[in-house]
């Protein structure tokens, strides 16, 4: 079949694209994390071209799914509906180029949007709902629902992390498809035939309607993240591996690099491709040669490629656009033998000092074995041919020595046996590991648990981490006692001197009790022998239930550290125990909008102080939901100092939900902490506690696929590349997990 050319570059996105929508005959839509959505239409002149039409602004964090909305009497237009990491369903007007819906409810990112043949609009995440409203069959499937798919025919169809795909009746689930060994990614309706499934496991199936595995195509090396069909029976998917691939009854007739990893590709009406790269470019692709880019555009995105593999391309552990180039060779090695690798072209050569003609000799080009080895496999060593014969350089004016190694040997053994073969000290044992595991493309190795040193008897050292995860928990417990009790005051008075709030306020004596109180909560280290009474829970209670709303944030302020002292959160929990749960009956009267920021914030710190206390552990887990869902709505009046708190709230509840083994609550709180994560405006101490939660929940919690399939990776790779030392620092330890 003929060959696909690229035919035009779409660019106005930041930041990865990650969804594409084809809108009919009216244009394309795609979506980025750069949080906007983009609406391209034909160019009026040059039909093969694409014109920016419509910028869409309005999703807090990446945007995903798309689906689109045909011309009607309430979208003259058309309307376009997206989903966000944000949680967010957004119903667009093109036309006016505005929300006119708002769908919430979901509790982690937004995964899958359909619209049927009703106008109901179904999307999906942890859950699935259907116009904003919870359809309780998500059940069905264990884990984060990945895709949704509505057929031509009716049916409908989720794909999950749990690798299984799920055809639905209404609420009933009428069958399984099993097949897949990992996440199902994406759906696409296979003409005539039955569906096609793109999973993390590199594959792309195609399925009967009855559930019969028809075809598998087999060809990426990655994670596979989208696939469609066209009229003509032809296939496109595209991968984590930088590859577009085009199918033809279950054989790839043809791979097009990209530059970047492509999250979306999708057919055309009159079969042209259109794909969605990490670049941040939308790129369609065409058969016919009418629509042909130039030869200059063509040759630039040649050369695109060309730089982009040289800059990924390693030998020795090392890229090879950071190698030296051929002048390196003018400076004199240091010990004979000495072996230097430099850049020629596209290739890395080895070369050898020899100091006895004082010269560098050529040894030959480095071949780029699996996982960039520091030598081409398959070589002999003492008339024994092995996967890898390494050079060591160990240093100390000694000369060059040679390490033997095949995949299938146990690092640590073969490197004891070589420090003592070579009467080097054990001491090095760990860092000749790592360089055999690095040299041979094994960085997933794990341990056999079994194994002990026989030197030491101790066990191979386990992966370590510098900032994961995070026990025990974060407080805010220093205040100004005096501003609190002076601005309470200062209420106080206001009440009295209103003839319908008098009755709201304190007398000189409960005054007197507040400044006595915190006298008690200012000196801590006598909280082991100093006392609160009912009546001071009392008097809190009075300004917590009925004090107006504008007044609230000195209270809560106070109820915040009343709650660290041992007595406090005892007496708060006595009360909550009585059915009077002044707690939820204060954030609910605090949070409701329109909210007051100092409100917001004296919440948050109460809220993450709660944690403090064992006592109030299970009033925190059974509202973990409700609390997240209620501050992070009001996340559009956050101060600085509000988005550290609730950063530090959610790695409070990070811990929490670890030690109760809550998934679903963990699956909230990371959707919640990879928001925060992508939010290039987080301040750097906000962002550090989100990641250190997202690792914690990884390292010891239920949701590290999740959170791969989240796109952990790339929140992971952005903290490493970091200016703050801390972020980069767990951003390594995340990147550690992702392996």
């Amino acid at each position: 079949m003929a060959q696909y050319h690229l035919s035009a570059q779409l660019r106005g996105h930041e930041d990865d694209v990650r969804g594409i929508c084809i809108c009919g005959d009216a244009g394309i839509a795609t979506s980025s994390r750069d949080r906007t959505v983009k609406f391209w239409t034909q160019h009026p002149e040059k039909k093969h071209e694409y014109v920016l039409s419509k910028t869409l602004v309005g999703h807090s964090s990446f945007v995903g799914p798309l689906a689109w909305i045909p011309p009607s009497d309430c979208f003259p237009e058309g309307g376009l509906v997206s989903g966000g990491m944000d949680t967010l369903v957004f119903l667009w007007d093109l036309h006016k180029g505005e929300v006119v819906e708002t769908m919430k409810g979901h509790t982690s990112q937004v995964t899958g949007l359909v619209v049927d043949n009703s106008g109901d609009i179904i999307s999906s995440s942890m859950d699935w709902w259907r116009n904003g409203n919870t359809v309780e069959v998500w059940e069905a499937h264990k884990v984060a629902v990945q895709t949704v798919l509505k057929l031509s025919s009716g049916e409908l169809f989720t794909g999950s992390s749990d690798s299984t795909i799920k055809l639905w009746k209404g609420r009933t689930c009428l069958h399984t498809f099993t097949g897949h060994a990992d996440t199902v990614r994406c759906l696409a309706e296979m003409p005539g035939l039955g569906i096609l499934s793109a999973s993390h496991d590199g594959t792309i199936k195609m399925w009967a309607l009855t559930g019969q595995a028809i075809l598998e195509m087999i060809g990426h090396t990655s994670l596979v993240y989208s696939v469609d069909a066209h009229s003509s029976g032809v296939i496109v998917s595209g991968s984590e591996d930088r590859s577009m691939k085009i199918w033809k009854d279950g054989i790839c007739v043809q791979s097009i690099e990209h530059p970047g990893c492509i999250w979306g590709a999708k057919f055309l009406e009159n079969g042209d491709i259109v794909t969605a790269c990490s670049d941040g470019i939308v790129r369609i692709w065409t058969t016919d040669n009418y629509r042909f880019c130039s030869d200059e555009d063509l040759a630039a995105f040649t050369d695109l490629i060309s730089q982009y593999t040289l800059s990924r391309k390693t030998v020795s552990g090392l890229k090879l656009s950071d190698l030296p180039g051929i002048e390196a060779l003018q400076v004199p090695g240091n010990s004979d033998g000495q072996t230097l690798i430099i850049r020629e072209g596209d290739n890395g050569v080895a070369y050898s000092w020899n100091s006895k003609d004082l010269k560098w000799d050529k040894i030959g080009e480095v071949v780029d074995g699996p996982g960039d080895a520091a030598a081409a496999p398959g070589q002999f060593f003492d008339g024994v041919r092995y996967d890898f014969v390494f050079n060591v350089d160990i240093g100390d004016g000694e000369p060059m020595r040679k390490l033997p190694y095949n995949r299938s040997d146990d690092p640590y053994a073969v490197a004891d046996r070589w420090l003592l073969k070579e009467n080097l000290p054990l001491t090095y044992r760990q860092q000749v590991v790592e360089f055999i595991l690095q040299n041979s493309g094994q960085n997933n190795f794990v341990p056999d648990p079994s194994f002990r040193d026989p030197y030491t008897g101790v066990s191979a050292p386990k992966q370590t981490f510098k900032h994961i995860p995070k026990n025990g928990m974060l407080i805010f417990e220093t205040a100004q006692f005096e501003g609190i009790l002076k601005k309470l005051s200062e209420f106080n008075a206001t009440l009295s001197s209103d003839l319908e709030q008098k009755q709201l306020s304190l007398s000189e004596t409960e005054l007197s009790r507040l400044a006595a109180v915190a006298k008690v909560l200012k000196e801590t280290s006598f909280y082991h022998t100093s006392k609160l009474a009912d009546a001071d829970m009392t008097l809190l209670l009075k300004m917590l239930k009925s004090w107006p709303t504008q007044m609230m944030f000195p209270v809560i302020d106070f109820l915040r550290m009343f709650v660290l002292h041992p007595d406090g959160a005892a007496l708060l929990m006595k009360t909550i125990e009585s059915g009077n749960d002044v707690l939820v009956e204060t954030f609910h009267k605090v949070l409701t909008p329109p909210v007051q920021p100092p409100n917001v914030l004296t919440t948050l710190k109460a809220v993450t102080n709660l944690f403090d206390k064992p006592c109030l552990r299970q009033w925190l887990k059974s509202h973990c939901a409700e609390i997240i869902d209620s501050v992070s709505n009001c996340k559009p009046t956050f101060s600085k100092n509000a988005h550290l708190a609730y950063s530090t709230l959610l790695l409070n509840y990070a811990v929490l939900s670890i030690e109760s083994k809550d998934e679903q609550s963990q699956a909230q709180i990371l959707s919640a902490a990879l928001e925060i994560a992508e939010d290039d405006t987080q301040d750097a101490d906000s962002k550090y506690r989100a990641l250190v939660a997202i690792g914690s929940l990884m390292l010891n919690g239920l949701v590290k696929s999740i959170a791969l399939d989240l796109d952990v990776k790339s929140v992971a790779n952005a903290a490493r590349t970091s200016k703050d030392l801390k972020i980069a620092e767990v951003g390594a330890d995340i990147e550690l997990l992702t392996r």
